[in-house]
């Protein structure tokens, strides 16, 4: 980090950091992420070195690779959807204020 002052006006004075970032990997492009791989088997009995393929050989016999499942939100059901149960809720907070109120 470099430091200096600057004249904002006649009197005025303001500190100027600059920082000096350093590159994040000597990579020309760090963050791609490449298709090879060693050699490894598939289900199939079969040694695939690019991810692509091996993914959609396992996706083709029905397998879920871990890490990359998605999961599905069950949507939330209500147990009382019935007047009788509102109804049964209603005096059951209405005693409770009740009692609560009467200590």
């Amino acid at each position: 980090m470099t430091v200096e002052l600057i004249e904002v006006e006649p009197g005025k004075w303001r500190v100027k950091r600059t920082e000096l970032r350093q590159k994040r990997s000597h990579l020309p492009l760090p963050f791609v992420i490449s298709d090879t791989m060693d050699p490894t088997e598939q289900v199939d009995g079969k040694f695939y070195t690019s991810k692509r393929e091996f993914r959609s050989v396992g996706k083709a016999l029905g397998l879920v690779e871990v890490g990359n499942e998605t999961f599905h939100v069950k949507p939330r059901t209500r147990a009382s959807d019935s007047r009788v149960e509102t109804e049964k809720r209603v005096r059951s907070v209405k005693k409770a204020i009740e009692k609560f109120k009467s200590k």
